[in-house]
């Protein structure tokens, strides 16, 4: 999941461009106003720093090695934010580049393929021998929405031509699914390791919904809150049975998902409609400020990387709830 800090309002560090984990949420990667950094999620620890004279708005990782996808931004980007740079940290140089017409809103690396989003289109290109082998229309995608599974099987997610439709391409086989599902724009998705599930937000930020990639059918429907929130990050755990999310709430919540689910449902429930609704199983009250999450080494714990450069790692009970323990507290960027 990454969040792009230089297209939202009222980020506390203006140094602070990019935060976005890697395949598997073992890594933190960082892009700043003079290069990127790496942290190791955890325990929290910076285990790498690039710098440059200019700034990285992009910084994917791929998986630990030493490749890296960045895309030049802010007053003075590093790199043309019309490219996407394949850069070889072991080199220390570029070793191959993606030009485009139109600035670059995302990228996501698997060991196979480059995925890029632009503002109206997603292509897709092979790892090897950097030749796009498909084009995508979309509708306006200014935050960059985009999913790629990380496992054997290479599936997609990406904002399709209709408000609040998400379109599924499987790559490998080539077969496309189209889900509709929010009735208002998109501003959150996720995707499984495997990419047999798909989570997605709107724009209201109320409702989260989770579907099965494979029939397009809505698996569960969960309640984040009642009032307007803007989502900024969706996590599965690795065998999918919970996710967690960030707000602009600065409330971390976590849901437990699939059938027989331990979220919390109010007594009226018999009523359907609103009262049916699977509250969130767990909460964490932080900071108010753009933040990502994800589950920590231990199935019980969730790590936040918040953009004031403060870290928490917390633990949930998975079968009780309520409110979750912060169990560390660290700065891994330092206020200006």
């Amino acid at each position: 999941m990454t969040l792009h800090l230089s297209r939202l309002s009222g980020t506390p560090l203006e140094s602070l461009y990019y935060l976005g984990f890697n395949q598997n949420h073992v890594c933190l990667a960082c892009g700043t106003e003079d290069g990127f950094r790496i942290f190791n999620c955890d325990p929290q620890r910076q285990t790498f720093q690039r710098d440059f004279s200019g700034g990285i708005a992009i910084c994917e990782m791929l998986f630990r090695c030493n490749i890296l996808a960045l895309v030049g931004g802010g007053s003075h980007p590093a790199f043309d934010p019309n490219k996407v740079i394949l850069w070889d940290d072991n080199q220390k140089q570029p070793i191959g580049e993606l030009p485009f017409d139109t600035p670059i809103k995302a990228v996501k690396l698997r060991k196979d393929k480059i995925v890029v989003a632009e503002e109206n289109q997603v292509s897709v290109y092979t790892f090897e021998k950097l030749e796009r082998s498909h084009k995508f229309p979309t509708i306006e995608n200014e935050m960059g929405l985009l999913a790629l599974s990380s496992e054997e099987k290479c599936v997609l997610a990406f904002p399709h031509t209709q408000k609040g439709e998400v379109c599924i391409f499987m790559i490998d086989s080539g077969k496309t699914r189209f889900i509709q599902a929010h009735d208002s724009s998109i501003q959150c998705m996720a995707l499984n390791s495997d990419g047999t599930r798909l989570a997605t937000a709107s724009k209201k930020g109320t409702l989260i919904r989770i579907f099965d990639t494979l029939d397009g059918s809505k698996l569960q429907e969960v309640r984040r809150g009642t009032e307007k929130a803007l989502i900024y990050c969706i996590s599965f755990n690795r065998d999918s049975s919970f996710i967690c999310t960030s707000s602009d709430k600065g409330t971390i919540h976590i849901f437990a998902t699939g059938g027989a689910s331990s979220n919390r449902k109010s007594k009226l429930s018999v009523f359907g409609g609103y009262f049916k609704s699977e509250w969130s199983l767990a909460h964490f009250k932080g900071p108010q400020y753009p933040s990502v999450c994800c589950f920590g080494n231990d199935e019980d714990t969730v790590v936040v990387f918040c953009s004031n450069g403060s870290y928490y790692r917390i633990q949930f009970d998975p079968k009780r709830g309520g409110e979750c323990k912060q169990k560390k507290f660290q700065r891994f960027i330092q206020k200006e």
